[in-house]
């Protein structure tokens, strides 16, 4: 396992990383880590690196990118959930040192700090000149209640500030738990003294704070921004703060980073700007960096997602309960997509039992890509299986059944322009194991090499196939007899210590009893 560190990550992450067996790992840096691309199999990032559609064509081994920070908008999500690549980040890390900063930035427009201190540096003592405003009693506009938003709260509650917020995501009990007012858009410009974003950058929040923005605000508003700089206008808010309808303002993030030196919004006095510094204290750095290694030794040891930002989100719990049922719906759809014939038309996904009671989209994307992975030349996995099943026209669909008579299963149905394939399978000792094809009980393992056969119920054609395989050299591990309720037609899944050869295959088909003789071959198995 090759893991390649493209930016600069705390001491105890890369140990982390280093510790574990066989894996190699490559510190590199902005500048020179795509050299080391081909062979990686995880890229770890922060935010001055940009991974776009020719990175990820220059790493086609690669699983897994970590983000060790929050933001992703420097990683190309559809193009890598195209080839089949997790992207995860670590939400929460450094949401402390975000709100500490936030409030830092809020306390500097205040007391007029870093001007004040540029006056004393420059010899003058303007005590007059300085003459601020408390954060007391002020009321505070705080846009985004995610963990930095939620952070921010409660440190502008010790100051004594009336809090406001908008998050259209945010339940209205969340609010009232963490102790502020949901209001609207216009009421929050109207009322609020300050404004901090904390909301991510999406279609609908670009340049939420617009020229039309800063005429609905309180004239005199200062805005906090140490989330992304493309939420707000830069040149509107240099028009507002000329005019005096913003008061003041603090940035720590921008449009463009670095800001052009000749950008005019930084030559205005009342604008306080750092270097994209919120997150960038030594705990939150440890934070995000041992939170991403982490993170990324569970997902290639175990499989297990977290924090995934193009997969079903799970918690750990969960993923311990669904894991093994997404292995099996994988394995069935590619043993369906084997039996069957013709072109698939849908896929439809029935769950039984407890695991019905769980949110099953990893379970159904699985099942899906094992049904895809026969037919295609990329990879095809959970991350990917719902986007190339939407562009080849494949309708998926799933069903919960939670009769509590029924064992816990996962049924799959192969839909193609020639018929409806059904296989059905459970959980046995956390491997998975087929228990019925349309309809008839055959008990089988689903891993190694497998051959299903067809034939007629008829006697001497367990012995005519024992006997083909025996004369091939090939030995048969396990033999799985299921019988129709016709009574005149059975099946077999027959194991095998190796590969069965077509010319063995050709050979089962002399038998006129044998209708179907077909090889089944599992992902990542030869």
């Amino acid at each position: 396992m090759r893991i390649l560190i493209a930016e600069s990550l705390t001491p105890g992450a890369v140990k982390l990383l280093k510790q574990q067996p066989g894996w190699e790992v490559i510190i590199s840096n902005p500048k020179e880590y795509t050299q080391h691309l081909a062979g990686a199999d995880a890229l770890i990032v922060r935010s001055a690196v940009t991974v776009d559609k020719a990175v990820l064509a220059a790493a086609p081994n690669l699983r897994v990118i970590g983000r060790a920070g929050v933001g992703v908008d420097n990683v190309d999500l559809p193009s890598a959930t195209a080839a089949g690549i997790l992207v995860m980040n670590t939400p929460g890390g450094n949401a402390v040192s975000v709100a500490e900063h936030a409030l830092a930035l809020m306390l500097s427009l205040a007391r007029s700090i870093p001007n004040a201190s540029a006056s004393v540096k420059s010899g003058k003592w303007e005590k007059r000149k300085f003459l601020g405003t408390e954060l007391r009693a002020k009321t505070l506009g705080v846009i985004g209640l995610g963990s930095i938003g939620r952070e921010v709260v409660k440190r502008a509650a010790a100051f004594e500030m009336n809090i406001i917020a908008h998050d259209p995501y945010v339940h209205s009990q969340t609010a009232k738990d963490v102790g502020v007012a949901m209001v609207d858009l216009p009421t929050l410009y109207a009322e609020s003294d300050y404004i901090t974003l904390h909301t991510a950058l999406t279609p609908e929040s670009f340049q939420l704070l617009s020229r039309e923005a800063f005429s609905k605000m309180k004239k005199g508003v200062r805005i906090v921004n140490c989330a992304r700089g493309e939420l707000i206008d830069q040149a509107a808010l240099a028009e507002a703060l000329a005019s005096g309808q913003v008061g003041g303002a603090a940035l720590d993030v921008f449009e463009s980073e670095p800001p052009s030196p000749n950008d005019p919004l930084l030559a205005i006095e009342s604008l306080v700007a750092t270097p994209h510094i919120g997150g960038s204290t030594e705990e939150a750095q440890e934070t995000v960096g041992m939170r991403i290694a982490q993170q990324v030794v569970e997902y290639l040891q175990s499989g297990a997602a977290l924090h995934a930002v193009n997969l079903p989100a799970l918690t750990p719990e969960q993923y311990k309960t669904l894991g093994p049922y997404g292995k099996l719906a994988e394995r069935l759809g590619s043993f369906a997509s084997y039996i069957s014939t013709g072109n698939p038309k849908a896929v439809r996904l029935v769950y039984f039992g407890k695991i019905a009671e769980f949110n099953t989209h990893l379970v159904r994307n699985a099942g899906l890509a094992g049904v895809l992975q026969r037919s295609l030349a990329r990879k095809a996995n959970s991350i990917n299986a719902m986007q190339i099943a939407g562009d080849r026209g494949l309708t998926v669909a799933e069903r919960h059944e939670k009769r509590a008579a029924h064992i816990d299963s996962v049924r799959l149905d192969l839909e193609t322009d020639t018929g409806v394939v059904t296989v059905e399978g459970a959980v046995v000792m956390d491997q998975p194991r087929l228990v019925q094809i349309d309809g008839t009980h055959c008990e089988a393992t689903l891993e190694g090499n497998l051959t299903f056969v067809e034939s007629e119920d008829v006697p001497g054609v367990i012995g005519y196939i024992g006997g083909v395989f025996g004369k091939s050299g090939v030995n048969i591990a396990t033999f799985s007899l299921g019988r129709k309720e016709s009574g005149r037609e059975a099946i077999s899944v027959i194991q095998t210590d190796h590969p069965v050869p077509d010319k063995v295959l050709a050979e089962l088909l002399k038998n006129p009893a044998v209708k179907v003789a077909r090889p089944v071959k599992f992902n990542g198995e030869p």
